[in-house]
C-alpha cells in the first residue's frame, strides 16, 4: 500500500514520538469535520440514509450514464477519423460535389486529415466500385452520433436503432434526432443506410430499422409538443427510397415476393481481411474437412478464368503419418481458393448484421440463398411505419396502400417462414425450396413486429425454452464457435424477443427472461466494471471464447446499454426491487 506523505517523517522514531499526539488530533478532528460535511449534503439533499447504505443499480445507471457521452463522436473530433479496423492515415471524404463546410476545414488543418470527396454522385448501392477508393476513409456525416463501443468510430445502421431507444430513455432526443438526420443524409448522398459510415462499406446496408428509429424519435417529439410536419415529409422521402431498394432486385428473394440480403461488393471486404487475421483461412480448412457442405464454396486454383476469383490462395497436401525415420509419402499439393459464391455470401451475412452464424450454411455462406424471417418482419414494420406517417401526414391514399402492401407481405411470410408444425418461424431456403430447420432467436421478430397471429405466437412462445437460459435467450440452438450462435446472447436481440412476449400477452416469461439478463449484466459489471457486446448466457459470463470470425467482446456497449434501461423500465417493482438488492450480495464466483 502507498504510504502517505504525512508518514515519511514516522520512518524516523525521534520524530515519530513528537508528531504522532498531534497526527491523531487532526485525525480525529478531520472525521468528525468530513462526518458533519456529510450529513450536511445529505440534509440538503434530502437524504436519510446511512453511511454505507445500499447503492442498488446506481453504480451501473450511472456507468450508462456516462457512456453515451464516452461513445459520442463527431467531425469535429480528429479522434473519430481513426479506424482500427484498417491500418491507414485518417481521410475524411466528402460527397461529390458538396461545399467543404468551415468545421471540415478547421478538421483538416487541426487534425492533419485528408480532405476528399467520392468520384461520383451515388443515388443507389452498388454504383460505385469500393476498390477504386484508396485510401479507404471516413464517409463525412452532419450531425454527432453514438458508436456501439469503444473501438468503433463510425455510424452503425442496425445498432443505432437500439442506441437511439436508449438515448430517448436517457432524454437525449436531440441527439437521437441527430442520427435519424444522419441516416437520411446517407440515403440522399450515398444511396443507402449504409452498414456504417465507411468508404469500404458502400456495397451494403444493415437490418433496416430506420423507420423504427424515426417513429419513436418523433413520437417523443409529439410527447414534448414539438411536432415537425416538415420533417415528417422528409423522413417518409427518405424512408420510401431505402424501403424500395430491398424491394427490387438482386434484393428480391427469387420468386417469393420477399426480400433476401444482398452485398453489391466481390471477393474479401476490405475490412474483414485487414480485422479477421486468419478467419478466411479457417473457412478453407472448414470446407476441407467437411467437403459434403462445402457446394459451390471452394475452387480449384486452374489456369484460365478461375484465376480471376478475389481472395487468398490456399494449399493442400494429404501425407502419411510417418511410423518410423522414413520420409513420409504425399500426394500432390493442390492448390485453392474460396469462390465468388463464397464470398458474395460472406458479405451478405454482414449485411445481415449476424456475422458470423451458421443459421444461412457453414459460416453464413448462403446468406443470399435465403429469404430470412428478420428481414422480412422488418420490412413488415417498415410498412406498417410508413403507412403511420402518412396519416401523420394526412395522405389516406398512401396510408392505404402501405396497409396493403404490408397485408400482402404477412400472408407471404406465414406461406413461405412459418412451420405450423413446428411451431417456429425459419427461413426460406431459394436453392432447395424449403424451409430450414435452424432454430434461431428470429423466430421471435414477428412477434416484435405485430405480425403474427395468436396461434403463432402461443406456439413461438411454448418453444421459448428451446433458447431459453440462466442468462436469457441465446442466438440459436447450435453451438458451432461462433459468436451470433449458442451460448451467446446479444442486448438487442434480448429487446426483441421480450418485446415480442410481451405484446401477445406472455408477460411471465417476459419478465423473467428480462431479470435473467438484467442480472447477469449486472453481475458481470460489479465484476470487471463494464459492459459489453454479448454475454455467454449459459455460464452467465462475459467472457467469450469465439473461434470463428470476430472474437473480440467490445466494451461499451450501445445497444447493451439501451437494453439494460429498456428492460428494467418494464420491469415490474418488486422485481426492480430485488434485482437492486442483489447488487449488494457477494458476487457469486465467475461461470457459476
Amino acid at each position: 500500500m502507498r504510504e502517505s506523505p504525512l508518514c515519511v517523517p514516522c520512518r524516523r522514531r525521534g520524530v515519530a514520538r513528537i508528531f504522532r499526539p498531534l497526527l491523531q488530533l487532526l485525525k480525529q478532528r478531520f472525521v468528525v469535520l468530513a462526518t458533519v460535511v456529510v450529513l450536511a449534503q445529505s440534509a440538503v439533499l434530502g437524504q436519510t440514509e446511512a453511511p454505507g447504505a445500499s447503492k442498488g443499480l446506481k453504480p451501473i445507471l450511472d456507468y450508462i450514464s456516462g457512456a453515451w457521452d464516452t461513445l459520442t463522436r463527431s467531425m469535429t473530433d480528429c479522434q473519430s477519423l481513426v479506424d482500427p479496423k484498417i491500418k491507414v492515415s485518417p481521410v475524411l471524404y466528402l460527397p461529390a460535389g458538396m461545399a467543404e463546410p468551415a468545421a471540415v476545414q478547421r478538421l483538416a488543418s487541426d487534425c492533419n486529415v485528408r480532405v476528399e470527396h467520392l468520384p461520383v454522385q451515388i443515388n443507389h448501392l452498388g454504383e460505385i466500385d469500393t476498390g477504386n477508393i484508396q485510401p479507404h476513409g471516413l464517409l463525412y456525416l452532419e450531425n454527432k452520433y453514438v458508436v456501439p463501443g469503444g473501438r468503433f468510430n463510425e455510424m452503425y445502421g442496425w445498432d443505432s436503432y437500439f442506441i437511439v431507444r436508449g438515448l430517448l430513455l436517457a432524454g437525449r432526443v436531440e441527439l437521437a434526432r441527430g442520427m435519424v438526420d444522419n441516416f437520411f443524409f446517407e440515403i440522399e448522398h450515398y444511396g443507402a443506410m449504409l452498414n456504417a459510415n465507411r468508404t469500404y462499406y458502400l456495397t451494403r446496408s444493415q437490418p433496416p430499422f430506420l423507420s423504427s428509429m424515426f417513429v419513436d424519435v418523433y413520437g417523443a417529439l409529439q410527447k414534448s409538443g414539438h411536432k415537425d410536419p416538415v420533417w415528417l415529409a422528409k423522413a417518409y422521402s427518405d424512408l420510401e427510397k431505402d424501403y424500395e431498394m430491398w424491394n427490387r432486385e438482386p434484393h428480391r428473394a427469387g420468386d417469393t415476393g420477399l426480400s433476401r440480403y444482398y452485398d453489391f461488393g466481390e471477393g474479401p471486404p476490405a475490412e474483414a481481411v485487414q480485422d479477421e487475421s486468419g478467419f478466411y483461412r479457417k473457412v478453407a480448412t472448414y470446407f476441407f474437412f467437411h467437403p459434403a457442405q462445402a457446394d459451390n464454396y471452394v475452387v480449384g486454383n486452374l489456369p484460365g478464368p478461375m484465376q480471376q476469383v478475389a481472395g487468398s490462395l490456399y494449399s493442400q497436401q494429404v501425407c502419411d503419418v510417418p511410423a518410423t525415420m522414413a520420409r513420409a509419402e504425399c500426394e500432390k499439393r493442390r492448390e485453392f481458393k474460396l469462390s465468388s459464391d463464397y464470398y458474395k455470401g460472406d458479405r451478405s451475412m454482414r449485411e445481415s448484421g449476424f456475422d458470423v452464424s451458421f443459421r444461412f450454411g457453414p459460416f453464413g455462406a448462403a446468406t443470399h440463398h435465403y429469404a430470412p424471417v428478420c428481414l422480412n418482419s422488418l420490412l413488415y414494420k417498415t410498412e406498417k411505419d410508413l403507412e403511420q406517417i402518412s396519416r401523420w401526414l394526412g395522405h389516406t391514399p398512401d396510408a392505404e396502400k402501405w396497409n396493403k402492401r404490408a397485408e400482402e407481405r404477412k400472408k407471404l411470410i406465414a406461406q413461405y417462414l412459418w412451420d405450423e408444425k413446428a411451431g417456429w418461424f425459419f427461413d426460406y431456403d431459394l436453392q432447395s425450396g424449403g424451409r430450414s430447420s435452424y432454430r434461431y432467436a428470429t423466430t421471435f421478430y414477428p412477434l416484435w413486429a405485430g405480425l403474427a397471429t395468436p396461434e403463432q405466437a402461443k406456439a413461438v412462445a411454448n418453444n421459448l425454452p428451446a433458447l431459453d437460459h440462466p442468462g436469457g435467450v441465446a442466438m440459436s440452438a447450435e453451438d458451432t464457435g461462433a459468436q451470433w450462435d449458442l451460448p451467446y446472447g446479444w442486448g438487442n436481440v434480448e429487446m426483441l424477443v421480450i418485446e415480442g412476449l410481451r405484446r401477445y400477452g406472455f408477460k411471465a416469461e417476459a419478465d423473467r427472461v428480462s431479470y435473467e439478463f438484467l442480472s447477469m449484466v449486472a453481475e458481470n459489471y460489479r465484476r470487471d466494471g463494464n459492459i459489453r457486446e454479448k454475454y455467454n448466457v449459459v455460464t452467465r459470463s462475459s467472457e467469450s471464447h469465439v473461434e470463428l470470425g470476430y472474437q473480440m467482446n467490445v466494451v461499451g456497449f450501445g445497444w447493451t446499454n439501451a437494453a439494460f434501461l429498456d428492460l428494467l423500465h418494464d420491469l415490474p417493482k418488486d422485481m426492480t426491487e430485488r434485482l437492486g438488492r442483489e447488487q449488494d450480495q457477494v458476487l457469486p464466483a465467475a461461470g457459476k
